[in-house]
C-alpha cells in the first residue's frame, strides 16, 4: 500500500495545497495590480497604528469611534466635492427622497411660534384616516407636551416618523375648538413624489415638473404622460429647474422616450471604470413630440444627463440658465455598521463627448460651494454674455456648437426677473414673513377658502381683499417698517409670492406651480418656442436681459447664502425658481 495515499496524509496535502494557492494568488495580485494591495495595506496599517497609539497613550480619554467618523469625511474631501460619507444614523433619512416613500403619519407641517402647525394632510395617508385637519396644532406627543424651544424640524421628524404599523398619540389644538383633541395614528407608507406638477399650459401643451430622480420617477413620468395624453397634449414642457438629480437610470429611461433608436444618451468612464454607453432602443413613444426642457443653476447631476441628451441629439430646445455642472458618478458602498460611502468612480459624458463637471480643486470646498454666488457677481444670471465656463467646444448631432466644463448652457437664455425688487420686499422674504402671513391668512379665512376648488377661485377670492395692504399691516405688527412707495413698486412680487404660498397650502404644489407659471418668463418663452415651431433647434437665441441694474438686490434676495449641503447633488442651491413653502413632510 502506498503510504502517500493513506487517509491520514489527506489533511496535510490539502493544507499544503491551500497555502500554495494563497501564495500564488498573492503573487499575481501584487504583480498585476502594481503592488496596490501592499500600498493599501501599508497605509491602512499606518492609520490603524495611529489610532492604537492615540487610544493607548493620549493624555485624555478619546472616543476612537467618533474620531474615525470625523476622519472619514476629511479623507474624502481630498478627492472631489461629491464623494461623501454618511453615518449609519443619517443613511435612512438621506435615502427617503430616492426610495419614493417613507413610513410616517402623512402630513405637511411647519413650525410657527414654537408650535407644530399642520399645513396639509396628505390624501390617503394615515392622518387623513383618523380625521387630522389642516390648521391643527400639535401640542403633545405620546402624552408629553411638545411646545416651546424644543420644537425643531429634526425633532418633529423623529417623533412623527417611525416603523410601519407603529403608533403615535398626538394632542391637537384645533382653531375654533376649546378642548384639546387626541388622535392615535398608526404609521404607514407615505409616498414621496418626484413629479409634483402635471397639467396643461394651454389647449395643446402639457407641463411636467420633476423635482428629483428616484426609484419611482420613471413610472410617475409614464403616468404623467398618460394623463396629459388623455387631455390631448401635442407638445411638452419638461421643467428640471431646481432638480438636484438622484438615480441615473430614470433620467436615461425618460430620455429614451424621446429619442429614435441607436442614439447615444450618455457614456461613463473612469480610471478603473471602463467606458459604458447607454443607447436609445427605439421603443420610446414620443420620438417626434415637440419638446422644451427648462433648466437653471439648480439643475444638477441626473437632470443634466437628461437635458444634455436632449440638447446634444438636437431633440428639443433647452431654455433657462446654465445648469449646476455636476458630471461625476457616485457608487454607494455600505459598511457593516450601516454607514455608507458614496465614492466617485467615473465621469459621465453627454452624447457630444463633453463632461459637464465644473472645475474644482480637491480639498477646496469653499471655492466650489461659492460658484453659484460668483456667477451672480459676474452677472451671469442676467446676461448670457457673462457666462464663464472655459470649456472646450463640441458639436451636436446637427452640428450646433455646445460647450463642456461647467454645466449645460441653454439654447435660449432667460435672465432672472427682478422687476419690482425692493429692499422692503427683500427683508419681508428673508425674514419669512411672507410665508408666515400666508399661514395666518389661511387660518383666519379657512372656512371661506375651503369653498375654493380651483386656482382661479383662490385668486378671485384674494383679489377682493387687497392682500399686499393686509401684509403691510401684518409686517408692521412683526417689526417690519411699512414702506408704501416700495409696497407699490413690489406689488406684483408680493401678490405672486403670497398667492403662491396660499394656493400651495390649499390645493397643493401642482396648483401653486400652475399659478406661478402664468407669469414665469421661462415658461412663457417655452410656449413661444412651441407656437413658433422651434423645438428642434437650429440656431442659438436669447431674450433681452431685464433689469440688470438691480443685480445686487436680486442676488441678496434670492441667494442669502450661496448653497446648502445635500448629498444627492450634493450641493443644493438656495436660489428658487418658485416660491416654495417653508415646510416639511412626515
Amino acid at each position: 500500500m502506498n503510504k502517500i495515499n493513506s487517509p491520514r496524509f489527506v489533511p496535510l496535502v490539502v493544507a499544503i495545497g491551500i497555502v500554495f494557492g494563497i501564495l500564488i494568488g498573492s503573487f499575481y495580485a501584487n504583480h498585476y495590480s502594481g503592488n496596490r494591495l501592499n500600498i493599501i495595506n501599508t497605509s491602512s496599517n499606518k492609520i490603524n497604528d495611529l489610532l492604537h497609539i492615540i487610544d493607548a497613550q493620549y493624555v485624555d480619554k478619546v472616543n476612537i469611534s467618533d474620531l474615525v467618523e470625523k476622519a472619514m469625511p476629511q479623507i474624502l474631501r481630498e478627492l472631489d466635492p461629491h464623494s461623501t460619507y454618511t453615518t449609519a444614523k443619517d443613511v435612512e433619512a438621506s435615502m427617503e427622497g430616492l426610495k419614493g416613500s417613507f413610513s410616517g403619519i402623512g402630513v405637511q407641517f411647519t413650525i410657527y411660534d414654537d408650535t407644530v402647525r399642520v399645513i396639509r394632510v396628505l390624501p390617503g395617508g394615515p392622518s387623513e384616516d383618523v380625521g387630522l385637519m389642516a390648521g391643527d396644532r400639535i401640542v403633545a406627543v405620546d402624552g408629553k407636551a411638545y411646545t416651546g424651544k424644543v420644537v425643531t424640524d429634526t425633532t418633529t421628524m423623529k417623533l412623527l416618523k417611525g416603523p410601519a404599523e407603529s403608533s403615535v398619540r398626538l394632542g391637537v389644538v384645533r382653531p375654533g375648538t376649546k378642548k384639546q383633541l387626541s388622535f392615535t395614528i398608526v404609521r404607514g407608507d407615505v409616498p414621496v413624489k418626484s413629479i409634483d406638477a402635471v397639467y396643461m399650459l394651454d389647449k395643446t401643451t402639457g407641463y411636467i415638473r420633476i423635482t428629483n430622480f428616484s426609484e419611482t420617477t420613471y413610472s410617475e413620468f409614464l403616468a404623467a404622460l398618460a394623463r396629459l395624453n388623455h387631455d390631448g397634449f401635442r407638445s411638452l414642457v419638461l421643467d428640471l429647474r431646481g432638480n438636484l438629480g438622484g438615480y441615473m437610470a430614470p433620467s436615461v429611461q425618460i430620455a429614451n422616450e424621446f429619442l429614435p433608436k441607436g442614439r447615444l444618451i450618455l457614456y461613463t468612464e473612469g480610471h478603473r471604470s471602463p467606458r459604458k454607453e447607454y443607447m436609445s432602443d427605439g421603443r420610446g413613444t414620443y420620438q417626434s413630440l415637440p419638446l422644451v426642457v427648462l433648466i437653471d443653476e439648480g439643475t444638477a447631476s441626473s437632470s443634466e444627463i437628461l437635458a444634455g441628451a436632449i440638447q446634444d441629439n438636437d431633440r428639443g430646445t433647452v431654455v433657462g440658465r446654465r445648469s449646476f455642472g455636476k458630471g461625476l458618478v457616485q457608487e454607494p458602498i455600505e459598511f457593516s455598521d450601516g454607514s455608507m460611502l458614496r465614492l466617485t468612480i467615473a465621469r459621465y459624458y453627454t452624447p457630444s463627448g463633453r463632461c459637464l463637471q465644473k472645475p474644482y480643486v480637491p480639498g477646496d470646498e469653499d471655492a466650489y460651494e461659492n460658484d453659484l454666488f460668483e456667477r451672480a457677481v459676474h452677472g451671469e444670471y442676467f446676461s448670457r454674455d457673462s457666462i464663464r465656463t472655459g470649456g472646450k467646444a463640441y458639436k451636436t448631432v446637427g452640428g450646433r456648437t455646445v460647450y463642456g466644463g461647467g454645466g449645460i448652457i441653454p439654447d435660449i437664455f432667460i435672465p432672472r426677473d427682478t422687476l419690482g425688487m425692493t429692499s422692503y420686499f427683500k427683508e419681508a422674504y428673508l425674514r419669512g414673513l411672507l410665508y408666515l402671513f400666508a399661514c395666518d391668512f389661511v387660518d383666519d379665512h379657512r372656512s371661506d377658502l375651503r369653498k375654493c376648488v380651483t386656482v382661479d377661485d383662490v385668486v378671485a377670492y384674494l383679489d377682493r381683499r387687497d392682500v399686499p395692504q393686509a401684509f403691510a399691516a401684518y409686517g408692521e405688527g412683526h417689526g417690519l417698517k411699512r414702506r408704501n412707495l416700495m409696497l407699490r413698486t413690489s406689488h406684483d412680487l408680493f401678490v405672486n409670492y403670497i398667492y403662491g404660498y396660499i394656493i400651495d397650502q390649499l390645493l397643493g404644489e401642482a396648483a401653486s406651480a400652475e399659478y406661478i407659471n402664468r407669469t414665469d418668463l421661462a415658461v412663457q418663452q417655452a410656449l413661444n418656442v412651441i407656437r413658433e415651431r422651434r423645438t428642434f433647434p437650429a440656431q442659438e437665441k436669447s431674450v433681452p436681459k431685464q433689469q440688470a441694474q438691480v443685480v445686487g438686490a436680486a442676488l441678496r434676495l434670492m441667494c442669502p447664502s450661496p448653497v446648502i449641503y445635500s448629498w444627492i447633488s450634493p450641493f443644493r442651491p438656495v436660489c428658487p425658481s418658485f416660491p416654495r413653502s417653508h415646510s416639511a413632510v412626515s
